[in-house]
């Protein structure tokens, strides 16, 4: 019988009848009928469907944060908190002090514990953003690069490996007092690049009573315009925000004069807005090539006087596996290698090494170069990232987040474009959201004058939907380093009978990664100690140790003052160095080599005895 076609005329004819709707219902889905062949089974619809997610990103982070907007202090805080407890076993968050307004200097460490050493002997990579404060986009992608690295662990065999391999120390406020003054006091996009400790800026007795003033109260620093016949400025034709010089035959009706930026003389002293928060450059502190301030503007007193600075520089110091280092900034797109004075020189052998990377980097963020400081930028004197290179040997960037270029994808990239390429950037994309409209306001000494013009929120920082982007780009770079970091290895250990109980013992040792195990620099200064490539045995007797960089030894150095720990000055980048020892004894061996900011590895073999 056709149960199918049976409960479908009964339907159709009687749809009605409640009582024949229950009887007749069930015949449509009775075993064996053909729509109930056509279901799912039940074990079937039970199984969990695979997320269809956007590659490179997480499917389920534990931590949903949207990277699309900018976090106060308190909100980047919370992001390190939320990590830290979503992922105990990989992380560590911790304090290195606090800063000038009490707010705490978070550092969040990042490591698989399961990896082959104890965390703390693992090749280090440092990360650091926002010394300067005003640029703000830096907190979001060092925030981004724990976030990522912790959510796509399941996901990613790179970031197993990655986690197992190396320690990351990611310190995403290097300033947060101005962090937060930036976004909730009126500032320009350039401000405050200082410290918020009350300074003299004016040398009358008084500290920070002459800032700039916000005349409207819309938390941004424009600038003020009044009407005059005699200026020099008009209204641009296309864009209203837009002043540009007046021409001769401009009639007196449309020309102005710009007052500069908002605000006004508060101390009676002539000056405007001469004496605000700070003045100090936090990455003018350190302590390499360091100048005072009638030489380095914004050194302030002495190398490290600014406490947040010294807090950090204690930490690196106080841990020499630190082999490379990214500090972000902002803006112009580039890839910032030392040195910073033109007095200094960084050395042929670790300028390779940067090369390579900068070349690397330059692919992997379009737009932005790969430049050197003094010769291609302006000099700087005792920067950050000079100390980090002359002082502890690590090789390390300081990438400058954005570039024009990602305006409309063309052209070389500038620190912030031509007024051209920003008005129709704002015009095309950010729909005249990138200005404030002139407005009338009273001054108290001009009287009647209108304030407007760009707004703190745009032009070194990315909008919103390029956020996200320029996060991951810088650190995917940064994932290059810290991948390329020297990682030394015992590749293979072969033993070779001369007689009864004497061996010949022969070790390769290896460095796979771009970077040295010691820089030129390191060299130099002797920060770190040599790498050491040690024989040991509970019954073994060591002669003498050779080392060459070939395998047969042709013309090897000798070492026969403690033979059993060899001496190797570091082990360069993508290298291997031939070990061989005369041993007397027998039983098991063991043959480790040991770097500061290489790691360790070690393995076995045995002298087997004459029978």
């Amino acid at each position: 019988m056709n149960y199918r076609s049976v409960a479908s005329a009964l339907v159709s004819s009687l749809s009605g009848c409640a009582t024949l709707l229950t009887v007749a219902l069930p015949l449509l889905a009775s075993p064996g009928t053909a729509l109930a062949q056509e279901a799912p089974p039940a074990e079937a619809q039970a199984e969990p469907k695979i997320r269809y997610s956007a590659i490179g990103s997480p499917a389920n982070p534990k931590v949903d944060v949207r990277w699309n907007r900018y976090h106060d202090y308190a909100e980047a805080t919370a992001i390190l908190e939320r990590l830290a407890a979503a992922y105990p076993e990989y992380t560590k968050l911790q304090s290195l002090g606090e800063s000038y307004e009490g707010r705490k200097m978070h550092l969040l460490t990042i490591a698989d514990p399961e990896g082959s050493e104890p965390i703390d002997r693992r090749p280090a990579f440092w990360i650091d953003a926002g010394i300067h404060a005003n640029e703000i986009q830096v907190v979001e992608t060092a925030l981004y690069t724990a976030w990522w690295l912790l959510e796509m662990r399941d996901e990613s065999e790179f970031v197993q490996r990655l986690l197992r391999e190396r320690t990351f120390y990611i310190l995403p406020m290097m300033s947060p007092d101005s962090r937060d003054a930036h976004m909730y006091e009126p500032n320009t996009t350039h401000s405050p690049r200082t410290g918020q400790r009350p300074i003299d800026d004016d040398n009358d007795g008084r500290v920070d009573e002459d800032p700039a003033d916000d005349l409207d109260g819309d938390g941004n620093l424009t600038q003020m315009r009044v009407r005059d016949p005699n200026g020099e400025y008009k209204v641009h034709p296309k864009y209203s925000h837009r002043m540009i010089p007046a021409e001769k035959q401009d009639p007196p009706e449309v020309r102005y004069r710009l007052l500069g930026q908002e605000g006004f003389d508060n101390d009676d002293d002539g000056r405007v807005n001469e004496d605000g928060d700070g003045s100090y450059d936090p990455n003018r502190d350190w302590p390499w090539a360091w100048q005072p301030e009638y030489v380095q503007n914004g050194a302030w007193r002495y190398p490290l006087a600014v406490p947040e600075n010294r807090m950090v520089a204690d930490f690196i110091v106080n841990h020499p596996q630190i082999a490379g280092a990214q500090t972000y900034h902002n803006a112009g797109g580039m890839l910032l290698r030392g040195p910073g004075a033109k007095s200094d020189a960084y050395a042929r052998a670790d300028i390779a090494v940067y090369d390579r990377f900068g070349k690397a980097g330059e692919r992997i963020l379009p737009g932005y170069r790969y430049i050197n400081v003094a010769e291609d930028l302006y000099e700087v004197y005792g920067g950050e990232l000079d100390w980090l290179h002359q002082a502890r040997g690590i090789f390390a960037f300081n990438n400058e987040l954005f570039t024009s270029f990602n305006y409309f994808r063309e052209g070389g990239g500038s620190f912030f474009g031509s007024n051209e390429e920003i008005d129709e950037f704002d015009e095309r994309l950010l729909l005249g959201e990138g200005f404030t409209p002139w407005k009338e306001v009273d001054h108290p000494d001009y009287g009647k004058v209108e304030v407007g013009g760009q707004k703190k929120n745009w032009s070194r920082q990315p909008p919103g939907f390029l956020l996200e982007e320029e996060a991951h780009r810088n650190m995917a770079f940064t994932l290059l380093h810290a991948d390329q970091m020297p990682l030394v290895g015992v590749q293979s250990v072969e033993t070779k009978r001369l007689d009864d109980r004497t061996w010949e013992v022969t070790a390769i040792v290896e460095n796979p990664k771009w970077t040295p195990t010691r820089s030129q620099a390191d060299l130099d200064r002797n920060i770190t100690p040599p790498d050491l490539v040690k024989i040991a045995g509970d019954d073994l007797e060591v002669a003498v140790a050779q080392v060459s960089d070939e395998p047969f030894f042709r013309s090897p150095d000798v070492q026969e003052v403690d033979p059993a720990t060899v001496r190797l000055p570091r082990l360069p980048g993508e290298s291997v160095r031939y070990v061989r020892w005369i041993v007397v004894g027998e039983g098991e061996i063991a043959v480790s080599i040991e770097s500061v900011k290489g790691g360790t590895d070690r393995k076995t073999a045995k002298l087997e005895a004459v029978e």
